[in-house]
């Protein structure tokens, strides 16, 4: 299967960053793409200040031409994140998952938000003006079964495994770690999911902007179920097309078995939404 990553730079203007996905999406589909990935807030900048001013309803203006984009092109769209309002007014980070029909097949709400301080680096409050999701997010594809989750929520191995459990082969993750996280921990987690659980763990993020004020690290990556860094872009905006061979999930799972080496007599995993 092939998979497209765009990684692109986040302004303040609403309109030219939706145009600029939608253009992205359609070059990429022209390239073979079968699952394009938008970054976490493609369209609006990661900045609190903003949340509530890009916020939409579901299925509102930009949903409505995320599910056009996905028909037309005949694609899987994980339409990265945007902020969603709800009818009580809570706003969420929000991953909408759409199929080649440009039917909603999944959204995931961010569930683990992003309340951080730290010392000489970064600190943001998520939980200031977001909401919590609170559902693990799988989908069915013709090829796989795919689990999505967004930034934050890799931090959480118990996300990623309750995702295999049910059946996930990839995990893909919109994301922006910061200048304090992501030179710290971005490669080591992606690659660390991979070998936990042998997926593929695909985090794709905006490029990095100097100006902003929350500064992304860019550094959109594929990493095999053997933790082998198949793609790694740098900090510029770029968009790429990569194929993935999904017979490896099931040969190192083969080889090295250790989903079936745990002990279930000792532990066990539950997923309080879905036991």
């Amino acid at each position: 299967m092939k998979l497209g990553i765009i990684q692109m730079e986040i302004t303040t203007d609403k309109e030219n960053n939706m145009k600029k996905a939608l253009s992205e999406i359609r070059s990429l589909s022209e390239k073979g793409a079968d699952i394009v990935i938008l970054p976490e807030m493609f369209n609006c900048p990661y900045n609190m200040n903003f949340f509530s001013q890009y916020a939409e309803p579901s299925e509102g203006k930009c949903w409505s031409l995320l599910a056009k984009a996905a028909k037309e092109n005949n694609i899987y769209l994980i339409a990265g994140s945007i902020p969603e309002i709800d009818d009580q007014g809570n706003i969420y980070n929000t991953s909408y998952i759409f199929d080649r029909n440009g039917l909603e097949i999944g959204k995931h709400r961010k569930i683990h938000l992003f309340d951080i301080n730290v010392q000489g680096g970064q600190r943001f409050m998520e939980s200031a003006v977001l909401t919590a999701g609170d559902k693990v997010t799988i989908f069915d594809s013709e090829f796989c079964r795919i689990g999505v989750a967004i930034c934050y929520d890799y931090r959480f191995p118990e996300l990623t495994r309750l995702m295999v459990d049910q059946g996930a082969k990839i995990i893909i993750i919109p994301a922006a770690f910061n200048m304090t996280t992501g030179p710290a921990h971005w490669e080591l987690l992606f690659r660390q999911r991979a070998v936990d659980n042998q997926v593929f763990s695909i985090g794709v993020a905006p490029s990095r902007d100097y100006n902003a004020s929350y500064v992304s690290y860019g550094n959109s990556i594929v990493v095999s179920p053997w933790g082998e860094v198949l793609l790694r872009l740098g900090e510029e905006e770029a968009s790429v097309v990569i194929d993935i061979d999904l017979a490896m999930v099931d040969k190192v799972r083969a080889e090295l078995p250790l989903l079936k080496h745990r002990r279930h007599d000792l532990y066990k995993l539950i997923d309080n939404k879905n036991p």
